[in-house]
């Protein structure tokens, strides 16, 4: 149930239209305004907020900037088609098949002919913080990282940054310019390092500069920050990657079977 505006002043310190936007955003993402069906009318919508039709107008404006609703002028708002997408991440460990795109991709992809994967940069880093702690590297310590941009439909979808051990990296695929076909759970195993386990650290930011260009964000919303530890033999860490997506327009779905 929504809470009307004049008792959330006290509580909520955003402007009204941020809020009427929030409050319509979670009955986006939630399915109760369904996707392809249309925004309640401007007039309805003054009356549920108490609000004034230009305060209205710019909660739905950001709602359109955010890829939610479309509109134009003399027709009905609605809410867009995949408005979001769900990641099963435990999909993305699997080997390509033979030929087949790489399920990493395919699976943001959800059928959509044009997902692509764009390969930023291949370089030997300097690695710190979180990521330096889950490869167990030293202070400063190196590895070389894969920065990649997924993209669908045109749209930039995921930033992701991948860093490998140079004991492992260094010489191989993994430190070359290019893609891998099949992806990294393909070529992994075939350097010598199966995976065995994977760890997910998730986590609501707000976007750095780099993320908020790349992503070409509307504004201040949150990321979901991926922190994805994979581990080999002997329990090894020999794969960090950092994932950063839209948070209003992507949820990861993970599924758990109780122990025996």
């Amino acid at each position: 149930m929504t809470v009307p505006s004049h008792e959330a002043d006290g509580g909520d310190p955003r402007p009204l239209h941020a809020r009427i936007a929030a409050d319509l955003r979670e009955e986006i993402m939630n399915g109760d305004l369904a996707a392809g069906g249309n925004l309640p009318s401007t007039a309805q919508l003054k009356t549920r907020f108490d609000a004034s039709n230009a305060t209205i107008q710019k909660a739905v404006h950001l709602l359109k900037a955010e890829g939610l609703a479309l509109g134009r002028a003399g027709a009905a708002v609605t809410v867009r088609e995949n408005r979001q997408r769900t990641v099963y991440p435990a999909r993305s460990l699997a080997p390509a098949p033979a030929g087949a795109a790489h399920p990493w991709l395919a699976e943001r992809a959800e059928g959509h002919p044009a997902a692509r994967s764009t390969l930023l940069s291949v370089a030997e880093v300097r690695v710190t913080g979180d990521v330096r702690a889950a490869l167990r590297l030293p202070e400063g310590g190196p590895a070389v990282c894969r920065r990649q941009l997924i993209s669908i439909d045109g749209e930039p979808a995921e930033l992701v940054s991948s860093y490998y051990p140079v004991d492992i990296a260094r010489g191989t695929a993994l430190a070359e310019p290019r893609r891998i076909r099949g992806g990294t759970p393909t070529l992994l195993p075939e350097l010598g390092h199966p995976p065995r386990r994977s760890v997910d650290r998730v986590s609501a930011r707000i976007a750095t500069q780099e993320q908020y260009a790349a992503l070409r964000l509307p504004g201040d919303l949150p990321v979901l920050r991926t922190l994805r530890t994979v581990y080999g033999d002997g329990d090894r860490p020999i794969e960090v990657t950092v994932m950063v997506k839209a948070g209003h327009l992507y949820e990861l779905s993970y599924e758990f079977t109780p122990d025996a």
